[in-house]
This record gives C-alpha cells, structure tokens and sequence, in this order.
C-alpha cells in the first residue's frame, strides 16, 4: 500500500472490525510509523468519522458512536448478507422501513459492488424465489421501532399515540415487554399500567412513541412472541368454538397453530379408550373455514360448541360427498 488514501481506507477497515486496536498494531498493519498512524486518524475524524482515543498501557483506537454512519467496508460475504437481508425483509414484509428506504439501501450498495460480487448477487437473485406472505405487509415508522425497542430493552416506560382498528385515537402509557414480527405486521406486547393488564399494540397504528422519566420492574419472563400468539387465540370474536380432537398436538399445531387455537390435553385417564383426546379452543369471526380444516386433519373429532358449526360440517360433508359421486346415507 503505497497511497495514503489507501491506508486511510485500510485504517478504518480494520477499526471497523470492532474493539480497540493499539498503536503498535496498527502501525504493523499498515507498514508505517506511530506516527503516520495519528495523521490518518486526523484524516478520518476530519470526515466526522467518530475515532475515539483510548487511553492506558492497553490503548489505542475504536470508533465510537457518531451523529451519522460512518463509511463502511464490508468483505465480500458480508456484502452479500447484507443485500440478502435487505431483499429477503422487502419480499417476506419483515423490513422494519418504508419501502423506498430498503430499496435506496440495497441501491447504494449494489451501485459500488465489484463487477464479480454484482454477478454473483445476480446469480443468486436469478435463482431464488419467496412465497407470497399470508397477509398485507406494513413496515412501521422507524422512529417508532426505535423509541419503543429502547424502551422495552431499557423498562422504561413509553407514551404512545395509538388509533385502533376502528379509527379511535387514545394516548396510551406502556410497560413494553418485547417487540414481535408476525405475519407482515409488528406489535410490541407489554402491560398497560392504566388499565392493569397485558397490551398487545401494532407499531404501525402508532404515530408517536415518547419515553416517560423512570422505570418499571419487569412483571414476568413471558416470552413475547408467545404472549402475542396468545392474545390472538383468545381475543374477543363473534364465536367461541370448543371442539375435541382425536389426534397428536403436533399434528393439531399443523392445522390450527397457536395464533389461532389454545389446545389442552385431556387427561388420558378419562378416557376408557387410553386414546390422545385434546380441547381445542377456537374464537372467530367466521365459522365457514373451520369445516375444511377438520377434514384436512383426517381424525376424529367432537363439537361441543356452537350449533352453527355442527350444521356448517354436515353441509360440508354433504357437499363433499357429492363431488366425490355418492351420497350420505
């Protein structure tokens, strides 16, 4: 390396790398004295890149926290990743930003890759396929995930701006738990002090996110993600249907995951027969859709609950019977 811009740039590769590096490293590493060493530090703290001096027998250089990114340089595979990572968020509805912020992202990279690096991502794109996501994907306000992350990871709690589904808008206070990436949507799950339970909130109906002074004592260890598929499961809908199951809980789980459904065992014991009996509760809008998955599920099964469903079954198997070429008897 004969340029010094090139050591320049070499410097902040290695610093970038992470931990503190001594002078004597980096002076071996760029095949220069001490003292060079400090003027390409001044070169990079003159382009607001945040060097930071370390002091002490084991001292040297780190890059500390800046008001702005820094350049970076990233490897080969890491380039890579990084632009996987991009496109796979935008096409799965898990980037947690608006559309055009991953998009002059994945630009700017793909803009300065080296001509066998852009062929190899081209390569890779040209094999690779996502399947559709199950609903609409909404990304929310990155100032929001960022306010409600820090609170959560800090027991801070947050006060938020929120409009729910039927365009009401309340401000709420929040002890954030955890935030979760489900279906194309984000939620933060946490307790609601005001009301003395748990809240499941989606970070997109919210329009401002503000941390309050002083902290709380965290409630439990549930595990958010799980809190939030039990919120789903027993949420308040039209329909409260109680059924039981002849079948194994995974092969129940297939069907009806733990969004959808809370599945209980019941005990073998009561069973005369020592067969795997299981409750599942079900609470929905509609009743149309469950027929087709009982049948998916090709076991025996009881409704106990509601009469509508056990008429929308015997419709089912009416129809099905008829497709098939023979009736009912």
């Amino acid at each position: 390396m004969n340029r010094p811009t090139v050591r320049v740039l070499a410097l902040l590769e290695l610093l970038q790398s992470g931990g503190t590096r001594t002078m004597a490293e980096l002076a071996d590493h760029l095949d220069v004295d001490a003292r060079t060493v400090r003027r390409y530090v001044n070169h990079l703290i003159d382009l607001d890149v945040p060097v930071e001096t370390v002091r002490g027998r084991y001292g040297g250089y780190r890059l500390g926290s800046g008001y702005r990114l820094p350049p970076l340089m990233f490897s080969d595979d890491e380039a890579l990743a990084v632009l996987l990572g991009l496109i796979a968020g935008q096409r799965t509805g898990l980037t947690a930003a608006a559309a055009t912020a991953s998009e002059t992202a994945s630009a700017k990279i793909r803009r300065v890759l080296p001509a066998r690096l852009a062929e190899r991502l081209t390569t890779v794109l040209e094999s690779l396929s996502f399947t559709e996501p199950s609903g609409e994907t909404i990304a929310p306000a990155a100032s929001v995930l960022l306010a409600v992350t820090d609170a959560a990871r800090h027991h801070r709690p947050v006060s938020i701006r929120y409009t729910d589904r039927r365009g009401h808008h309340s401000r709420r206070v929040l002890h954030p738990r955890g935030v979760v990436a489900h279906d194309g949507r984000w939620y933060v799950t946490g307790a609601d002090p005001d009301a003395g339970a748990d809240r499941t909130f989606r970070l997109d109906r919210i329009t401002d996110a503000r941390a309050l002074a002083g902290s709380f004592e965290p409630t439990d260890e549930t595990d958010p993600a799980q809190s939030l598929l039990a919120g789903f499961a027993t949420a308040a809908y039209r329909y409260d249907v109680a059924l039981r199951i002849n079948a194994t809980i995974t092969r129940i789980r297939g069907r009806l995951p733990a969004a959808i459904a809370t599945v209980e065992a019941i005990d073998p014991a009561s069973d005369p027969a020592g067969e795997r009996w299981h409750r599942v509760a079900i609470r929905a809008e509609r009743l149309d859709w469950i027929p087709p998955i009982l049948a998916a599920l090709d076991r025996p099964f009881v409704i106990d609950g509601p009469e509508e469903l056990r008429s929308l079954v015997t419709q089912f198997a009416g129809r099905f019977a008829d497709r098939a070429g023979f009736h009912c008897t």
